[in-house]
């Protein structure tokens, strides 16, 4: 089912961000992860791409593995990282004739330590294009990506939500924001999309802090903040990996719970393929939410 129709008919969408892992080990954890996770009824998991389209094989397979075998509503991650046009096409097609109806239609990051961002020849500079090309040749529920506190890459948030608007105009029909630790910069940025008439459902995109200088590395990364005293008190405790997980996991809670009473159209969990943390924040979730109106239906 396309996920823009699953988006605002009556209660909030809950969905899960997994990786293709790079070992049988790492599979193993994610079908467990996968197993835990499908109790909870998800609106649907996405399955992201490595760096430089380095997994693309895998996310293509995942993705199909996913909604064939557990029943869940899947989306692919595309981006245009390294990958000339036909190859895009050969890409889209192979998730059409999966049955995948949902793509997230990305740029793409190079890795790190191997400079700018360099399209390739005979594909795509920006997401906005590679949606217009989906759009123009498929029948895919297209996702975008923004950023509350502006890409790292773009000049000023101006800037950035008017390249927002092209990938709307493109075809992008929902969008899920990079992650983020402050609820107001979720709110404000929501507000100044509205503002310049972007209407599109705008679904935050929560990651549990699991780990204090993987957090960092991240953040570092993407060009996302952790508040100050948020950060003091991690740091505190970073010795202290339960201490950490369980303060991580409580900001998150709150964080989710401010998020959906104050009218966000669902949370996207980035899981690092990992279930513990999202488990724990549902359940904190749904004490707060009279049944019916409970993210995802029934959970735990």
């Amino acid at each position: 089912m396309r996920i823009r129709e699953l988006l605002g008919v009556g209660r909030p969408s809950i969905s899960f961000e997994f990786f293709p892992p790079k070992d049988e080990g790492g599979f193993d954890g994610l079908r467990a992860s996968l197993a835990s996770l499908r109790e909870l009824r998800p609106t649907y998991v996405s399955v992201t791409y490595g760096a430089a389209g380095s997994t693309r094989r895998q996310t293509v397979d995942l993705v199909t593995h996913i909604k064939r075998d557990y029943g869940i509503e899947s989306m692919a991650h595309v981006t245009c990282l390294g990958a000339s046009q036909t190859e895009l096409r050969q890409i889209l097609t192979t998730l059409a004739n999966a049955g995948v109806e949902n793509v997230l239609v990305l740029r793409g990051d190079p890795p790190r330590g191997s400079g700018p961002f360099e399209p390739h020849p005979e594909g795509f500079r920006h997401a906005n294009e590679l949606a217009a090309f989906a759009r123009q040749e498929f029948r895919f529920c297209l996702g975008g990506a923004c950023y509350p506190e502006k890409h790292p890459e773009a000049p000023s948030l101006e800037a950035d939500i008017e390249h927002l608007r092209r990938k709307i105009d493109a075809g992008c029909e929902f969008l899920i924001t990079q992650l983020f630790f402050d609820n107001r910069l979720y709110f404000d940025f929501v507000a100044r999309v509205r503002a310049v008439g972007i209407a599109a459902p705008i679904i935050p995109g929560i990651m549990p802090i699991t780990n204090v200088g993987q957090i960092e590395r991240f953040t570092k990364m993407c060009g996302a903040s952790i508040p100050a005293p948020l950060l003091a008190e991690l740091r505190q405790f970073q010795d202290d990996p339960n201490a950490v997980q369980m303060l991580g996991v409580s900001h998150a809670t709150a964080q989710c719970l401010e998020l959906l009473q104050r009218g966000a159209p669902g949370i996207h969990f980035y899981t690092l393929n990992r279930s513990p943390a999202a488990r724990t924040i549902l359940k904190g979730i749904q004490t707060a939410f009279p049944p019916a109106m409970s993210p995802a239906g029934t959970w735990l």
